[in-house]
């Protein structure tokens, strides 16, 4: 694996998120609480719907399609239907560029 830069520090607000696509294929959910930054695959594992459109409530994100939810910072599942955990990558932000851990 190697890290990829995603965006910068700033296009994220605390509290938010955005979905990125890495190699033009694969996309993947950044989220931001505070200084920290997580990184999930952006499909619910339970149907296909992009979590970047869900909401967020604390460490969780809620899928927009079926309800169901995650914790973004360790991908378990916490409501049904969500029973496979998500993807999760390592992240690192060096001065104000964020990159994940991918490929």
């Amino acid at each position: 694996m190697s890290f990829i830069k995603v965006c910068q520090r700033d296009e994220i607000p605390s509290g938010g998120m955005r979905r990125v696509m890495i190699d033009d294929r694969t996309p993947i959910t950044i989220y931001r609480i505070g200084d920290e930054f997580f990184a999930t695959s952006d499909y619910c594992t339970h149907g296909i719907a992009s979590l970047s459109e869900g909401e967020l409530n604390g460490d969780v994100i809620e899928c927009p399609f079926h309800g169901g939810s995650f914790n973004f910072r360790t991908g378990e599942p916490v409501d049904a239907p969500c029973t496979i955990p998500l993807e999760c990558f390592k992240v690192e932000v060096q001065n104000d560029d964020v990159f994940v851990n991918y490929g």
